[in-house]
Order: structure tokens, then sequence, then C-alpha cells
């Protein structure tokens, strides 16, 4: 039997090698069909049947078994169409290739896509995030700047505003010395949630600012810093009793417009950005095609 394959294997091997030496004119004529496998829906059947299968245990037990049934009915048709025999179909060869010729030069528009008519919601730019986090990044300098001066002023030296931010955290620590003396864990964790809040505050002053572009320093130096104040009046003896206590409200909303009005100037001189609502619906939602969007250099030529 070792014998009987080592000559096939030579022979089909001699036989290539020969096919492969002829010249053209004496190789065989390609054949002008092939047999492939034949498509087959079953598969999708088997699919269809196992979704249904497992959703009936979530709905009712009707639908499993409608889908154990067309699971089964899948199954056996799929090996019908394998077993014993793979079922085949014949397709045509053409050898010739075709040139890829088109008539129309630019690529068409999706009519039912670029053509609908959208509503304008304002604002139609807005500031990316990276505008709001450095605008807030900017107002906490500047409030950590107000903060401190304040301490210097009261005769409570530069850290008593940092430790009353941080009170909360060490309900102990309540006589002004303690407050007033340096801890370094005070420090941390005053400065992880002033820089924070001040990133949260600077990315809300990013979405308020394009609604009301014609007054944006007072909307982020007056407005928005006497609101933030009159909340966290009303909330701070639960937030931090300690710093309710001790704070002073006048030297507060001073450093809240003081951040108000970097925070506002930072922002509004970074660039906006175009909104997508001027983009057909069916591309927001993520239909990809091609013509969806029309290019620019076509717009400027309807014009």
């Amino acid at each position: 039997m070792g014998r009987c394959l080592y000559g096939c294997l030579r022979y089909r091997a001699l036989k290539e090698r020969h096919d492969l030496e002829s010249p053209i004119e004496t190789r065989e004529t390609p054949p002008a069909t092939l047999q492939l496998p034949a498509p087959t829906v079953w598969p999708i059947v088997l699919a269809f049947g196992i979704t249904l299968l497992f959703a009936g245990l979530l709905t009712a037990i009707s639908v499993s078994v409608l889908g154990a049934v067309l699971a089964l009915a899948g199954v056996i048709g799929w090996f019908r169409d394998v077993l014993p025999h793979e079922a085949r179909e014949t397709v045509p060869v053409s050898y010739e290739l075709a040139p890829i010729v088109t008539t129309r030069p630019e690529v068409t528009a999706v009519g039912w896509i670029t053509h609908e008519l959208n509503r304008s919601w304002l604002p139609l730019e807005v500031y990316p995030v990276s505008a709001g986090v450095k605008g807030g990044l900017a107002g906490s300098v500047a409030m950590a700047i107000l903060a401190i001066s304040y301490g210097i002023v009261s005769k409570h030296g530069i850290w008593y505003p940092i430790n009353l931010l941080a009170a909360g955290f060490f309900p102990a620590r309540v006589t002004t010395a303690q407050i007033a003396a340096f801890h370094w864990d005070a420090l941390l964790i005053a400065a992880a949630v002033h820089l924070i809040t001040s990133a949260i505050v600077g990315l809300l002053y990013g979405a308020m600012i394009p609604m009301f572009p014609r007054r944006p320093i007072l909307l982020g130096g007056l407005v928005a810093p006497i609101l933030w104040s009159g909340l966290l009046h009303s909330i701070l003896d639960i937030i931090n009793p300690v710093l309710n206590r001790r704070i002073d409200w006048h030297w507060f909303v001073l450093s809240q417009v003081g951040f108000g009005i970097v925070a506002g100037i930072v922002v509004s001189r970074q660039e906006r950005v175009q909104t997508w609502q001027h983009l057909p619906f069916a591309v927001r939602a993520g239909m990809e095609t091609t013509g969806s969007v029309v290019s620019k250099d076509i717009e400027d030529r309807r014009q």
C-alpha cells in the first residue's frame, strides 16, 4: 500500500511538472464550468431557532418550543445538504476580464439622506471638553490665590483655608490652631477635591457659555457664582459642618467670582466645534454609505 501511495504521488508530481513545462498551446483547455458547494438556508434557520430557544427563557415557553423545532429542522436540513454527498451546483467560468469603466466621475449623493431638512437647535457650535477642563483648572488657580489671600488677611495663615476645605475628613480638628497648622494629609485631600470640583464646574461653564454668546463673562463671573454660592449655603452644613461654621461668605463669594471670570475668559477664547445637527439623522445614527455626506466642493458648485 505504501508503494502504491508513493507511485500515485510521484505520478501527480510528474504530471504537474509536465503541465508547467509544456507550451501554452499544448495545455488542456480550461473547463467551461465549475462545481461549487450549493447555497443553503439551513444555517440561518438553525441560528434563528437557537435565538428563539433562549429568548423563550425570558418570555414564554411557547417561544422556546418554536425555537427548538426550528433549530432541529436547521440541523437536519444542513446535514442532508452535506451527507452522504455534498450538494453542489454548476457555475459557468468566464476568462474575460471586463474593464472597469464608469460614466459618472463623481459620487452621487443619496437623495433621501442629503435632502433631509433639519430644525436647528441652539447652540450651533459648542466648546470641546478640553476647553471646559482648561477653564476649570485656570479658575482653580485664581480661587486658590484668593483663598490664600484670605488666610493672610485674616491672620490665620495660608494653611487655614486649605484645611477648612478638607475639615470634613478630619472631624477631630476643630480648634483654630489645629486648622491653621500644616497637615500633609489635609493638603492632599484639599488639592484633590479642589481640582476635581474645578474641572467639573469648568465643564459646566463650557456647556453653558455657548447658550449665552453675548455675555459669557457676565454669566461665568457673576450669575453662576451667585447661584453656586446660594446652593452651597443651603447644603454646606450637611457636607462640611466645620467649614460651614467658620467660612467667611464674603471671601467665598469673591473667590467664586474670581473663579468664574477666569474660567469664563479661558473657555470663551477656545475654538468652538460645530455640532452634528447639520448632518442628516441617518448619518448621526451611524449609517455609512457612499454619498451620504455631500462634499464641500459639490456644495460650492451648487451655490
